[in-house]
């Protein structure tokens, strides 16, 4: 089914989603409780809609339901702690749910409220991700679950403890002092960029990619680029998940097997989206100082203009990782850096600096750290030693697509001499 204006009912449903919750917040607290009510209103209009016709206002009707299943929510609450007297007292009135005046500037100050709220400080990275697809993102709990590849019982306790969380720390519905601005920002920010991190490289399962994720966190980035279009980093951020996303459908093969980037078909890459990008970038970097996204952002930028790997401006690349490792001290900052130096000066120099980076704690046990290393080596001509890194990175990682491919590079070069050159092997 389609709304009025020929969109799915379920796009339209996700864009309201973080507006109703905010909405019913605001008037009526109970974050906690409303959250709840707003996903058993969105349950019910994709029920009741699909089998009839939309509302004259939808914004409008799914408040009134989800205000009345706030009340419902409420009343059982009151029962439960025995204190019915005295909360009774609290219970919303009734003329309160008339359906309210379509109010667009609040409903994009809710949503980012909404978005503040969820990335709590008191709040876990883990917490704040999977409370923003809950609440922000309209997704289910089943569904975060899935995302995350845990039992739903195991989400909806995370979940129940993250609201309950923010419920405790007293937290109002209100945009954060201007001392916090910037801070809470940052953690909206990087909750998305984690988003799409684990949407676009996923850390385990099946597959080497989850598009449900990564697609979620740039229709998330576009709102918080809507409510914030001077802000710099934020349009630097969706720059950097466009540029990069651009590269999605050219980065497995038929069978879905990993395709490194040097290997890939550019012309798989989704044009408009690198267009769009760039076209991000190019407004966002002459705007005030340049941060950490806006960076990457022009390094992928750098990547999907090249017309192939080989004339890729490596030492661009290098400078711009330079810049940013003076900002962070991320490890995989440092990591990358040492393979675009691997690239514009050679594997040696390249080695010289993923050695280094061996004794970092965060990066030692990880096997992206070995398979650049496994890569360097090989390109080095050493082929021994880049077979027993490739091996060491496979059985460092829990990602299928991500082992086959490291297993297979290894076997292919235990299938050479030790001069470099292949050895016989049968059809």
């Amino acid at each position: 089914m389609t709304s009025s204006s020929g969109r799915p009912l379920e796009d339209l449903l996700r864009d309201l989603a973080p507006q109703i919750l905010g909405a019913v917040v605001r008037r009526y607290g109970h974050f906690d409780l409303a959250e709840d009510a707003v996903q058993e209103a969105l349950t019910a209009a994709a029920i009741q809609w699909r089998a009839g016709s939309l509302p004259d206002n939808p914004r409008a009707w799914l408040i009134t339901v989800a205000a009345r299943k706030l009340t419902d929510l409420l009343r059982s609450e009151q029962a439960r702690r025995r204190r019915e007297d005295d909360l009774a007292a609290r219970a919303l009135p009734e003329q309160w749910l008339a359906p309210p005046a379509d109010r667009q500037p609040s409903d994009t100050d809710d949503t980012l409220i909404l978005l503040f709220l969820c990335c709590h400080p008191a709040l876990s990275s883990q917490s704040q991700v999977a409370l923003t697809l809950r609440a922000v993102g309209g997704l289910t709990t089943a569904e975060v679950a899935r995302a995350f590849l845990v039992p739903d019982a195991t989400m909806t306790r995370r979940i129940s403890r993250a609201k309950k969380t923010v419920k405790d720390s007293g937290a109002a519905f209100a945009p954060p002092t201007v001392a916090d601005r910037a801070d809470r920002l940052a953690a909206v920010l990087h909750v998305l960029y984690l988003i799409f991190t684990e949407g676009y490289a996923a850390t385990s399962g099946p597959t080497l990619q989850r598009v449900e994720l990564s697609s979620e966190a740039i229709r998330l980035t576009r709102i918080v680029h809507r409510l914030l279009p001077d802000d710099s980093e934020v349009t630097g951020l969706l720059a950097l998940m466009l540029l990069t996303d651009a590269r999605r459908p050219a980065r497995t093969g038929r069978g879905g097997e990993l395709v490194p980037m040097a290997e890939q078909d550019r012309t798989r890459w989704n044009s408009a989206a690198v267009a769009e990008g760039i076209a991000l970038l190019t407004h966002a970097l002459p705007r005030g100082e340049t941060g950490p996204y806006q960076l990457q952002a022009a390094i992928s930028a750098l990547h999907d203009e090249a017309p192939d790997y080989a004339a890729t401006d490596w030492p661009q690349i290098v400078a711009l990782y330079r810049q940013l490792m003076r900002m962070t001290d991320n490890p995989m900052v440092a990591l990358n850096h040492a393979v675009a130096v691997a690239m514009a000066t050679g594997p040696a120099a390249g080695l010289a600096l993923v050695e280094a980076l061996a004794h970092d704690p965060h990066l030692a046990d990880d096997h992206r750290l070995h398979a650049v290393r496994a890569h360097l080596l090989e390109l080095s001509g050493d082929h021994e030693q880049a077979r027993i890194s490739y091996t060491l990175a496979a059985e460092k990682t829990i990602s299928l697509p991500q082992q086959r491919y490291l297993h297979a590079r290894a076997a292919r070069l235990s299938e050479t001499r030790g001069d470099g050159q292949a050895t016989y092997v049968p059809p």
